[in-house]
């Protein structure tokens, strides 16, 4: 059995007791930490893709101790120019151990919220001018192809030298 998690950031690919390095975590050596982003999760089997988590798994594991990685050196150069500057670079990491995999864990969600009943169409006939002002403002936001098939629609001759101006005055 193997899991995909997401921890630090990074992705790893993982299995019961398997050691790995890890970017540095805020929790005290010796300590168990869980993660539930997990990305997929193959049982031998059957395997599930989460979108973008697979619901009802976790990764328990087990911090080992807080140390640096190798040095990275960074050597930077201008030719002809007389620049050569030299650093180097030891990130932070953690060891940790993957001590199980846990499949149907349940998360605490909050209580859905009771849905309100729906409003009735109460309110059926509009005035007029108010769907008017509504139109046009509905034809300001269209694109100028779109208010040309409604031109054709209609039967307005002349379209393809018009502005949009021009046609929304046309369209009212």
């Amino acid at each position: 059995m193997y899991a995909i998690v997401e921890i630090s950031g990074k992705q790893f690919k993982v299995e019961k007791k398997q050691k790995l390095f890890v970017n540095r975590l805020d929790v005290a050596e010796g300590k168990k930490i869980s993660f539930d982003n997990v990305l997929m999760v193959n049982d031998g089997s059957k395997s599930s893709v989460g979108t973008p988590n697979v619901s009802g798994v976790q990764v328990d594991a087990k911090v080992l101790k807080h140390l640096k990685s190798d040095k990275v050196i960074v050597f930077k150069k201008k030719r002809r120019k007389g620049y050569k500057v030299r650093n180097g670079h030891r990130q932070a990491i953690t060891e940790i151990e993957i001590s199980d995999i846990l499949t149907g864990v349940s998360k605490k969600t909050a209580p859905k919220k009771a849905e309100a009943p729906k409003k009735t169409q109460a309110k059926k006939a509009e005035p007029k001018k108010a769907s008017a002002k509504k139109e046009s403002k509905d034809l300001s936001s269209m694109s100028v192809a779109a208010l040309k098939t409604m031109a054709k629609e209609k039967g307005i001759k002349g379209i393809s030298s018009m502005k949009k101006a021009d046609l929304i005055k046309a369209l009212r």
